[in-house]
């Protein structure tokens, strides 16, 4: 996607309901052909930003330009794209054809070009025979796949996907996000997507835009937001992490409580918070043979068994209480909590997973 050219491009837009700011100043940039969602907690401005793009709400000030033309103020008819809601808006009167080639013919007239457009777009979500049903003969995942084709049906040059999935069960809603990323990769139509979900973001994005409170915090792929997260607000909201604060003891040494921590990012803040991925501590059932780095006892609390991983919940010696938690293979976390004492443990705070933030 680097070298794709920018199709969306979204100047300071600003957008208030009464005394409360939907949008502040928001800029954000989306190349042809990729997928970005719009990722943050409910009120954070994502929906409203995308009813801006499709101009089902006008902005107060800003500006938006699509393929370089200037769409700020055009009416939805003349913007080029296809939308998919969280309610899927079906017309329950209408069969999967007719709801289909609603946007090609509002007219209900199924010409032979119609009918051979409805035809391919059946083909391509995967319904071919269904086009005599109506909507409540469908299931939840078949009427999204009604609701896509009808969007995809005029060809638009963007998508625009409003939590297509929220309504749907946990394994509807993981198979239809593999699917939904196969097709718009296949036509590599840009796509804008709003979600709240953290774990649909991070499959389905080439780049994720992160609200909060109207402004955009941090955009880039979601590589780079997990590992590279800007603050300690996009770290919380992009997977788990622990938080230890620390004061500064030299450039690249932390002191958190009774312990001295190495790190490999040079510390400029005297004070702030050390953040750690819980599948970045290193676990062990003794001590290393071998001198190992942030090494540290510590007293199993509790863990909780997720098939493939055990999430164990850590409280360090040395840390006055703090708790960690940590991710770990299922072979170890048997052999940690099957233990008959207290269970306790050797772990490693490796300094190159240590990230500061004041």
């Amino acid at each position: 996607m680097a070298s794709s050219p920018t199709f969306i491009s979204i100047d300071s837009l600003h957008k208030q309901f009464g005394h409360f700011t939907a949008l502040n100043q928001l800029s954000l940039d989306i190349k042809a052909g990729e997928l970005v969602c719009l990722l943050g907690p409910s009120g954070c401005g994502k929906t409203t930003l995308l009813r801006c793009l499709a101009g089902l709400e006008h902005s107060d000030a800003g500006k938006i330009t699509m393929a370089g033309r200037d769409i700020t103020r055009l009416p939805p008819q003349q913007r080029d794209y296809g939308i998919l809601f969280q309610s899927y808006a079906l017309f329950p009167n209408l069969t999967v054809s007719q709801n289909i080639a609603y946007g090609l013919s509002p007219k209900k007239r199924l010409n032979t070009a119609v009918q051979r457009r409805v035809a391919e777009m059946l083909d391509l979500v995967g319904l071919t025979g269904s086009d005599q049903k109506y909507p409540a003969q469908l299931s939840g995942g078949q009427q999204q796949r009604v609701a896509l084709a009808r969007a995809l049906a005029p060809s638009p040059s963007l998508l625009l996907l409003d939590e297509p999935m929220s309504a749907l069960d946990a394994q509807v809603r993981e198979r239809l996000r593999h699917e939904l990323r196969l097709l718009q990769r296949k036509l590599a139509i840009t796509t804008l997507m709003v979600t709240h979900d953290q774990e649909e973001a991070m499959v389905m994005a080439d780049r994720i835009a992160v609200m909060h409170q109207g402004q955009l915090i941090q955009y880039g792929t979601p590589q780079e937001l997990y590992r590279q997260p800007a603050n300690a607000f996009v770290a919380g909201f992009i997977g788990e992490a622990n938080w230890l604060p620390y004061t500064k003891q030299h450039a690249q040494q932390a002191q958190v409580e009774q312990i001295s921590l190495a790190v490999k990012q040079t510390l400029v803040e005297s004070q702030g918070q050390l953040f750690i991925r819980p599948e970045n501590i290193r676990v062990f059932e003794r001590a290393p043979d071998i001198a190992t780095e942030n090494l540290l006892l510590a007293h199993i609390t509790d863990s909780v068994f997720l098939g493939r991983h055990y999430r164990l919940h850590l409280r360090p010696d040395g840390m006055n209480g703090l708790n960690l938690t940590a991710l770990i293979s299922a072979e170890l976390g048997d052999r940690l909590t099957h233990a008959h004492a207290a269970p306790r443990c050797h772990i490693q705070l490796p300094a190159e997973a240590l990230y500061a933030h004041a």
